[in-house]
């Protein structure tokens, strides 16, 4: 691969570093650009360009290609531009399946919700059966910095990334399809195609679904060919993984289907029981997700990385036979909470807390579907966790698993997780002395 013209990377997380990275050893004289809408550009040995000055330098074809981070969506008005002005448009991934992918069994994994757990035990499965596989994505590496270093590369891929994804895997994997990121896709359905295109596409590879993808019509339609499916776990082969589940740190019954789906994309790689079970074994919580504290007899739980109502239903459905106050609500991405409000009451929930935006409507919802259950909507975590306090007797587990993004009042999930564990430990010491 070579690029005659220069190369502008628009956006400056992880995956535009790796990006830089690749294009200085590839062609160390090679002129960068980098772009952002929000935050800094600090990409060594690049020159930044404005947003506002992006369209005058695509007039003037200041670079030949345009390699998008994830979060920058396809959508943007400016991407007509640079094909109009011929302009390629690319991105880490489908870089690294330019330079890489030959030679290799590749594994891409997607779904609404439990791709990383899914793609994770999948990687621990194969590695402890002694095959040489490595993780990337949205966890693990980006795809350039994996490179070339496994023979089995187990992608985990977000909609962003599947959308324009330009190679086929080896088996692709959907775990489940609902609603999400309609402000990045423009619309329901087109998030549903963009997440879809992994699998509703030409090529000669397999096709694995989670127990929830598996009954969604839509999901059907687009493997086109039934025969794509890997085979479904013997009943035997399903006992064995369920008991290693039970004995695991994955909680949850949407924790078991990712097992499950996971043993049945690694024995068609070439696992062995053995190497499934000692990855079950190994498998740790990922950071945000069901990660549990204890404080006396409170248990916290910090499911920040919850951006959907299915994933908080899922969280509740973790803790059975508990008293729980949620903390729920975030940025608006247009989801209904109806049917999330219709279950609080039956999951333990016994008190909540909503946070601006989306939470002012599951807290109306769950007024009128639940009237018994304590609701309060705060103006910000801090102000929730004190309004938690004043009500601690009323519940013995509080699940922060607010079924929407952070971007109105965090950075990422990642700062929200951290600042309610902090939140809780210092507002609720005393319990714990």
């Amino acid at each position: 691969m070579r690029f005659d013209e220069p190369v502008l990377l628009y956006g400056a997380g992880r995956e535009a570093l790796s990006t830089r990275q690749f294009l200085q050893r590839l062609q160390p004289a090679l002129p960068v650009f980098v772009c952002v809408d929000s935050g800094s550009a600090d990409i060594p040995d690049t020159e930044v360009i404005a947003p506002a000055d992006l369209p005058a330098a695509i007039a003037a074809r200041r670079f030949g290609t345009i390699v998008k981070s994830p979060g920058v969506s396809r959508y943007k008005p400016i991407f007509a531009q640079a094909a109009e002005a011929g302009i390629a448009v690319t991105s880490n991934l489908n870089l690294w399946g330019a330079t890489y992918r030959r030679g290799r069994t590749v594994i891409a994994i997607s779904g609404t919700k439990g791709k990383s757990t899914t793609a994770t035990l999948v990687h621990l499965m194969l590695v402890r059966s002694g095959l040489d596989a490595g993780l990337a994505g949205n966890v693990g590496l980006a795809p350039l910095e994996i490179a070339d270093k496994h023979a089995i590369i187990v992608f985990e891929l977000s909609s962003y990334q599947t959308a324009d994804m330009a190679f086929a895997p080896d088996i692709a994997a959907i775990t489940n399809l609902y609603p999400e990121h309609v402000d990045w896709h423009g619309s329901v359905e087109r998030y549903f195609d963009d997440k879809l295109h992994l699998v509703d596409q030409d090529g000669n590879f397999a096709v694995a679904l989670g127990a929830a993808a598996s009954g969604n019509g839509r999901v059907a339609k687009a493997v086109r060919d039934h025969r794509r499916l890997v085979r479904d776990l013997t009943p035997d082969e399903a006992m064995t993984i369920e008991g290693a589940v039970s004995r695991s740190r994955l909680r949850g019954a949407h924790n078991l289907d990712n097992a499950i789906l996971a043993a049945k994309i690694a024995l068609a790689v070439g696992a062995n029981i053995d190497g499934m079970l000692a990855g079950i074994a190994a498998f740790r919580p990922l950071p945000h997700r069901l990660e549990e504290h204890r404080l006396g007899n409170l248990t916290i739980v910090n499911d920040s990385i919850s951006t959907t109502p299915e994933a908080t239903k899922a969280a509740l459905a973790a803790y059975p036979g508990r008293r729980i106050a949620l903390i729920a609500g975030g940025h608006e991405r247009e989801q209904d909470y109806d049917e999330l409000a219709s279950l609080l009451a039956v999951r333990g929930v016994t008190t909540l807390v909503t946070l601006p935006v989306t939470g002012a409507r599951l807290a109306e919802a769950t007024r009128e579907i639940a009237p018994d259950i304590a609701v309060t909507e705060a103006d910000d975590l801090d102000a929730a966790i004190a309004a938690l306090y004043a009500e601690r007797q009323r519940f013995d587990t509080i699940i922060l698993s607010p079924g929407a993004p952070s971007y109105n009042q965090f950075k990422n999930f990642e700062e929200r997780g951290k600042r309610f564990v902090d939140l809780c430990q210092a507002r609720f010491k005393d319990v714990s002395a």
